[in-house]
């Protein structure tokens, strides 16, 4: 692979000093790129503004060298990893520690943000890999964990490791899905692509390889590295990718792999990139000092064809796709909204924020937020305030505008007319693509109370929709494209919608082969789909002898959803549900709840009571919608008042 003459340079903007001690980890912030915050071996960590000599905050609390820190992508939040394996979480905005997470038993190495909430994934010296608040745990990798990311659409984890493999994790199933061995020293760095189903990896083998996540193997490799592949990122529009290598920033195509610029950068060991307004900031830290640069994109070959040296390759070049702009692989589902300001991480019960002893809780009083530059502070922290011209560089700069981080956040905010709140989501489950149009809705019709299971005609769609309009004479070769266009109608809606279920279904079927019924419940209730948990007790409801007593206890709060649900099958299945618990599970509930206290310790009656009290409350949160419904006629009227008649012992 030939490389491209080397005619650029980057210009240096400046040289701090970070710490008191060594420096051990920096980042910065992806959104604006001129956040930048570094951990070091005094056990602080430090934010300052790109191109401004003075700290902005001090953080404390750690008392072991902080080895990791990462931004969330709104820049509010930041989480640090200590030497201790200790983990800590500030909110930036309000100046104060959130959360402290403990469980790691070495370094940790690694930390990331969930794209659409606010989950940390940590990997550590322990070879160990958790989500927090998804309670996933994964030891699938041999040594150290160097790297984690998680994917744009937020439902998978990639993870890099000494161990010389890439591995990629599904947070909705909690396992890994595949693993990419062929790097031949440790890998430090993996990214995904923007768009496409795709992931580089960077190793110490100086080489970048690139993963297909659809068929599971390798694209690509880039070799010749400098050296140690110690970070790379992909353009916002995912034409190419940009390796900090030793002393110069390259510029990779992959299909054919093919490089195509080079720019000399003098920043030795490169720890972090970004990208802001067609300029590349590149960090990097040595001893107590932290060095910053830029590299103006508009000026760098992102694209096009580069020829290979017959004399160096001679493998034969690949032919480019005909059409280079549509995408080789499929492309990530997102949500289509943002929110104006994300929640924030909730403070948890004392018994879940506890650390192991004393010592911890001691320490996790002490963190705290030093505002060393509160002018600094009050204009990128709290964007009310009006945002100043500082930090501009000198007029004999080659490059003609730099914003500050005020700027280039809000600038990163989405205008207030395309604003739109979505809930934060479950602590449990991954975010959904949620579908918005881009044109006012009309109003729905009123529907039905009840939507038949059984009905000559689809709700809401009325046949005519989906015939061709009387169109005058010199217009009738438009028909055709617009039966189609009537035709298509909300198809694209229902291929995510279906594609969605089917996804989810092949996860709870996965769970049921290899584990309990219970565990597959407890997966489908996790999805949060109301369509797959009726799916699900469809089967169950076939066979009775699959019914125990801790399966009520997670059935039951998903029943009294589906009787209060406007479609007639998801009421029929809740309540075929419910009568076969009463038939099976009331005595047994009322007579134990009935009996007198055992003589002595029996740990198995115990449990069996706790689950009968559970069963015995949600049952009777149940009983009054039942009773409430009752009074219907027809079908429903008789089936709820059977039901009613077999819950009358409840009261």
């Amino acid at each position: 692979m030939a490389t491209p003459v080397v005619t650029k340079t980057a210009w240096k903007l400046q040289e701090i000093v970070a710490h008191a001690s060594n420096v051990s980890s920096l980042v910065l912030g992806k959104a604006s790129g001129r956040l930048l915050a570094t951990g070091g071996d005094d056990c602080r960590v430090n934010l300052w503004s790109i191109n401004k000599p003075n700290c902005i905050m001090s953080l404390t609390g750690h008392t072991s060298p902080v080895e990791s820190v990462r931004l969330n992508t709104p820049e509010e939040l930041i989480v640090a990893g200590s030497q201790s394996g200790s983990i800590r979480v500030w909110d930036l905005e309000a100046a104060k520690i959130l959360r402290t997470l403990m469980g790691h038993k070495a370094n940790i190495c690694s930390l990331d943000f969930h794209p659409y909430g606010e989950f940390v994934a940590s990997g550590s010296q322990d070879t160990n890999i958790k989500v927090r608040s998804c309670s996933m745990t994964g030891s699938g990798h041999s040594q150290a964990v160097r790297c984690l990311r998680f994917s744009p659409d937020g439902k998978w984890l990639a993870s890099a490791a000494d161990d010389h493999t890439v591995k990629l994790w599904d947070l909705t199933a909690g396992k890994m899905m595949s693993e990419f061995p062929g790097h031949t020293g440790p890998v430090n760095v993996v990214e995904f692509h923007p768009n496409e189903y795709l992931l580089a990896s960077g190793s110490s083998d100086r080489t970048i390889r690139f993963w297909d996540l659809e068929k599971f193997q390798v694209v690509s490799c880039i070799e010749g590295e400098p050296g140690p592949v110690r970070s790379v990122l992909f353009n916002p529009d995912g034409c190419c990718l940009y390796s900090g290598c030793q002393d110069s920033l390259r510029v990779y195509g992959w299909e054919p792999e093919r490089c195509f610029d080079v720019i000399l950068v003098n920043w030795g060991k490169v720890a972090d990139l970004a990208i802001c307004n067609d300029q590349l900031i590149g960090v990097a830290f040595s001893q107590s000092n932290v060095s910053s640069y830029v590299v103006d994109l508009t000026r760098v070959t992102r694209t096009g064809t580069v020829a290979r040296d017959p004399v160096q390759d001679h493998r034969p070049l690949a032919q480019p796709p005909p059409n280079p702009s549509a995408p080789l692989r499929r492309i990530y589902e997102r949500p289509s909204t943002t929110c104006s300001r994300p929640q924030r991480v909730k403070q948890n019960s004392e018994s879940e924020r506890r650390s192991p002893s004393s010592e911890d809780d001691r320490d996790e009083r002490e963190s705290r937020a030093e505002i060393q530059n509160a002018e600094d502070y009050n204009e990128i922290f709290q964007p009310k305030n009006s945002i100043s011209e500082a930090g501009l560089p000198p007029p004999s700069s080659p490059f003609a505008s730099f914003p500050d981080v005020a700027t280039a956040k809000e600038a990163a905010k989405p205008s207030p007319a395309m604003d739109v709140q979505f809930p934060v989501p479950n602590l449990e489950v991954l975010p959904r693509p949620l579908v918005v149009a881009s044109t006012p809705a009309p109003a729905p019709k009123a529907e039905p109370a009840i939507i038949p299971a059984t009905r000559n005609e689809p709700i809401g769609l009325k046949a005519s929709d989906f015939l061709p309009a009387v169109k005058i004479s010199q217009q009738a070769e438009l028909v055709d494209d617009d039966a189609m266009s009537q035709i298509r109608k909300g198809h694209d809606t229902m291929c995510v919608v279906l594609t969605s279920r089917h996804k989810n279904l092949d996860t709870v079927r996965a769970v049921w082969t290899t584990s309990d019924i219970k565990t597959s419940v407890d997966s489908a209730v996790a999805i949060n789909d109301l369509s797959v948990v009726v799916d699900l007790l469809n089967i169950v409801n076939q066979k009775a002898s699959l019914w125990k007593l801790d399966l009520c206890t997670t059935v039951l709060p998903q029943i009294e959803k589906l009787l209060q649900s406007k479609y007639e099958s998801y009421v029929q299945t809740g309540c075929t549900s419910l009568k076969l618990i009463l038939q099976r599970f009331l005595p047994l509930i009322t007579d134990m709840l009935a009996a007198p206290p055992s003589v002595g310790v029996d740990i198995s009656r115990e449990e069996r009571l706790h689950k009968c009290r559970l069963c015995h409350k949600q049952l009777k949160s149940i009983s009054g919608l039942v009773k409430s419904k009752s009074g219907l006629s027809g079908r429903h009227g008789s089936t709820f008042r059977e039901l009613h008649l077999l819950m009358a012992s409840l009261d």
